[in-house]
Formats: structure tokens, sequence, C-alpha cells
């Protein structure tokens, strides 16, 4: 089993509980917020993150793909204002849902580490902010989760899809863990954590979509 090292919870910082080891990659269980994360020290470097993600083909015009993140868009965009601004936070090298905003006359900028790493939009404040397919790349996802704190506006909306962690018997068979780049696993316990720490309404549309409100 995994070794006995302290290792503290990527997220809110709490020591954490081995939980499981499968094939050669050690993951804990915080017992806090409910993150089930990799081991710190073992995470993918950049280089290997690229050349996983050049793997997918996430173009904006594919109707499959924009069926997939209607999922996500559908419900957000019932509860914009007209003239919401955005920012697809983790847009990928393909900008499909800050395409599909903008065509129902929602302004979204992007953001991507990899793809689009122009820092500057990250500065300003929006009225929603979308994160689709990205929190469980996160390698210190405190940070980011303090930057969504700051910088969605009061009445502001949070879009999340991540699939749920829901089986804990299933984990070493999931196909989501297995994606060599998903490094932290979300459940509804870990988004009502930060919904109470960071003063957001929580709404779980279904697995895979998280809506939060900022108060």
């Amino acid at each position: 089993m995994a070794g006995t090292d302290a290792v503290n919870c990527t997220l809110c910082d709490t020591p954490a509980s081995t939980f499981s080891e499968v094939e050669g990659r050690e993951y804990f269980r915080c017992p806090c917020c409910q993150l089930t994360f990799e081991h710190p020290d073992k995470l993918p470097a950049p280089q290997e993150e690229k050349a996983q993600y050049d793997l997918h083909d996430n173009r904006p015009d594919d109707p499959g793909y924009r069926r997939f993140l209607s999922q996500l868009a559908t419900p957000l965009t019932a509860r914009l204002a007209p003239g919401a601004k955005g920012l697809d936070f983790g847009c990928g090298p393909g900008p499909a849902l800050a395409t599909m905003l903008q065509e129902q006359g929602f302004s979204c900028a992007t953001y991507d580490p990899i793809y689009a790493p122009d820092s500057t939009p990250l500065e300003g404040d929006y009225d929603f902010v979308t994160c689709t397919e990205v929190i469980e790349h996160l390698h210190q996802p405190a940070r980011e989760w303090d930057w969504f704190a700051r910088h969605v506006k009061p009445g502001g909306w949070l879009g999340i899809m991540t699939r749920w962690l829901t089986d804990d018997d299933s984990f070493a068979r999931w196909h989501y863990r297995r994606d060599p780049t998903h490094v932290c696993f979300w459940q509804p316990a870990t988004f009502e954590w930060l919904a109470r720490e960071q003063g957001w309404t929580l709404e779980l549309v279904g697995n895979p979509v998280v809506l939060m409100q900022k108060r």
C-alpha cells in the first residue's frame, strides 16, 4: 500500500489519508472537503499533459462536442442576464464553449495555460466563468478556486463540468481515473464544502454539471 508520509489536501490543506494505489498511482482522500487527489509529488509534467490534450479533437464545429458542452451551456444561459460577460477558463485549443455562448449574445473571453496563455483576461471580473473538463486536471486547486471566488462578481455564476466520483468501489476501474492528466476527483460533498467556505449557492444540475452562484 501507499507510503505513510504526511500529505496535505491540495484544496483545503487538511492532512489527508491514503485512499487507493492503482497502477503505480497513489491517491489520497481529504477528511474535510472530501477531495480525492493524486500524490502531489507524482503529477505529470506540462509536456506530458500537452501530449495527452493534443490527442483530443474538440472542434467548435463538431456537433457531437457541441451536444456535450450543451449540458452546461443550456442551464447556464437560462440563468444569465442579457449582455452578461464571461470567461471560459481552460478553453483548450478550440474554444467551442466560448463560441457557443457568443452565438447566444454573451461576451466570452478565453484563457488556457497551454493553448491561450495570455493572462490578461485573468485580471478582469466576470458575470460568469465556465470551466469544462478542467478542474480534474488542477495540480493546485486551491489557487484556482481562490481566483474563482475573487473574480466572479456577486450574483454571478460559475459553471463547472467534471465527472463526479460517486462509487469508491469502482474507482480503480473508472475510465475517468485512467486518464494520466486527471489528478483530482470531485464529489458533491466537495462542492458543498466549497459553497459553505466561499459563499456560493450550489446547484448540482446532474453529473457532470455543477452551477454555483456567488452570493
